[in-house]
C-alpha cells in the first residue's frame, strides 16, 4: 500500500495549492481507478454483506475501521472545502474510494484473523 501513502502526499499538496496557478502533482482519475481495482480484488474475496456490521474485530481489523472513520471525516472536510474553493475534482472521489478500500481491508483482516463480523441489530 505504498502507492496509497504516496497518493496521500500528492493529495495533500494538491489540496494545499491553488488549482489554476500552482504547478504541483495532482490526484488524477488514474489514481481513483487504481483504488477501484484494488477494492475489486479485495471485495471479490469477501462474504457478501446482508446487514450493517459494527466496526470491531481483530486488532488489525479495528485499526482499519478507525482509519476509515478518519478518512470519512477528511472526506467531509474536502467536500466543505470544495464549496468555498476551487479544488481538483478528483480529490473527493479519491478520498471516498479510499474509505471504501479501508472498509474492505478491515473486513479482510477480520476474515484472515478468523474474527466473525458482528452485525448491527437495532432494538
Amino acid at each position: 500500500m505504498k502507492s496509497v501513502q504516496e497518493d496521500l502526499f500528492t493529495l495533500g499538496g494538491d489540496l494545499a495549492s491553488e488549482l489554476v496557478s500552482a504547478n504541483v502533482p495532482r490526484i488524477s482519475k488514474a489514481h481513483v481507478d487504481d483504488l477501484e481495482k484494488t477494492i475489486d480484488s479485495i471485495h471479490d474475496r469477501l462474504n457478501p454483506l446482508r446487514r450493517f456490521i459494527l466496526p470491531t474485530g481483530s486488532d488489525a481489523g479495528a485499526q482499519f475501521h478507525v482509519a476509515r472513520a478518519v478518512c470519512r471525516r477528511a472526506e467531509r472536510r474536502v467536500v466543505a472545502l470544495a464549496k468555498i474553493e476551487a479544488i481538483n475534482p478528483e480529490a473527493v472521489p479519491y478520498v471516498n474510494r479510499l474509505s471504501s478500500l479501508l472498509f474492505d481491508l478491515a473486513r479482510a483482516a477480520n476474515q484472515r484473523d478468523k474474527v466473525k463480523e458482528e452485525e448491527w441489530t437495532h432494538e
